[in-house]
């Protein structure tokens, strides 16, 4: 077994770990291959309504390995590795409507930055620090980076953050909009699950449909985006856990969903 990645399930929670903590949890492309897998196997699991990615030890993520770049391949090879193999982690985030949570335990750095910012909702200790480093490197963001970096934060503020690879400790990033929460390392985890736990007590159909919605939105016009969202709402209304969730309301209690 894959000793590299490490997940589990409690509570409706599914949570990944990238557990190589003596290198920073810089990740090799079977890594990213393995968070794949279990993202996929998260995704069709009934009992798994939220995901939180984490990193082991002192770091979230240093990227990529750097002990395996600069190897004598092809190009034509290394578009395919970064196509087929680094990549396939937002591309497959970009299957999942549930909410993921990234759960930053220290540094973020380049594609484990990129990470973060595929996730959905980012909670960070005040101890972590974020790099958009590739062009220390010598290269070009190649984990998404650019696409997710400037429709979080505007073009100008992820320019700068790319063009210089410059470290912005938590609570800049917090400021600039980069993480939702920033909160003392001791509590990280804590606040975490309590975002965590919030959502999943919600109902599955309609936290999967909301999120589902808000990303179509944002590449469509507003009639498009009005005519979705009338057309889900409208199934919505119809499940087992809509008419729960007026019953537990009108009784003053928590409702109890099955994702029906």
């Amino acid at each position: 077994m894959n000793r590299s990645i490490i997940h589990s399930v409690e509570n409706h929670v599914g949570t990944i770990m990238f557990n190589r903590p003596e290198s920073r949890n810089a990740f090799t492309l079977e890594m990213l291959e393995e968070c794949a897998r279990i993202l996929l196997a998260f995704r069709d699991d009934p009992q798994v309504r939220v995901i939180v990615i984490t990193g082991a030890g002192e770091s979230f993520c240093a990227g990529g390995d750097v002990k395996s770049m600069g190897r004598p391949i092809s190009v034509a090879q290394r578009k395919s590795d970064l196509w087929n193999r680094m990549q396939i982690v937002p591309k497959t985030l970009a299957m999942i409507d549930k909410p993921v949570i990234a759960m930053i335990n220290g540094d973020a750095v380049g594609g484990g930055m990129d990470i973060a910012l595929m996730c959905d909702i980012r909670v960070a200790s005040d101890k972590a620090r974020f790099s958009q480093a590739y062009v220390k490197l010598g290269l070009a963001p190649g984990d998404g980076g650019a696409f997710f970096l400037a429709r979080l934060i505007g073009l100008g503020r992820a320019l700068e953050l790319l063009l210089t690879g410059d470290f912005v400790d938590a609570t800049e990033a917090a400021r600039l909009g980069i993480v939702n929460h920033t909160v003392p390392h001791g509590e990280l985890k804590t606040r975490t699950h309590e975002i965590a736990h919030k959502l999943a007590s919600l109902p599955p159909l309609s936290v999967q449909t909301t999120k589902r919605l808000t990303y179509q939105s944002l590449q469509s016009e507003m009639i498009s985006a009005l005519e979705l969202a009338s057309s889900q709402a409208a199934i919505l209304a119809s499940t087992d856990d809509h008419k729960e969730a007026v019953q537990a309301f009108r009784e003053k209690r928590r409702g109890r969903y099955n994702g029906t």
